[in-house]
């Protein structure tokens, strides 16, 4: 990921902050790049604006356990599992409910 790459998504969000694609896009990039405090507050922010199916769910989670908050990341992988049911992935519902249990299980 280049810087220009970054600058381009952080500009597409500043001018248009309810575009919910811009706005993911931007966070998943960020988390290929490992900034997890930007990258975590534009999941959230994408979360609140948008009806996430789950996957959006399973990434916060990943962003809150390598910022070491495990409890949280829980609560969004419960979050993320319901999404996920509710939306007809009941596959992406046991990824996450297998996840919880690693977590558990830590």
């Amino acid at each position: 990921m280049t810087t220009s790459r970054l600058d381009t998504l952080r500009d597409m969000v500043r001018r248009n902050p309810t575009n919910a694609a811009a706005r993911f896009g931007l966070a998943n990039e960020l988390m290929k790049a490992q900034l997890w405090d930007e990258a975590g507050e534009h999941l959230r922010e994408y979360l609140t604006s948008h009806e996430d199916e789950g996957n959006g769910w399973g990434r916060l989670a990943d962003i809150l356990e390598r910022q070491g908050d495990t409890a949280a990341a829980r609560e969004a992988l419960e979050t993320g599992a319901r999404k996920a049911t509710q939306h007809g992935h009941p596959s992406l519902a046991s990824e996450f409910e297998m996840r919880i249990e690693e977590l558990d299980d830590a």
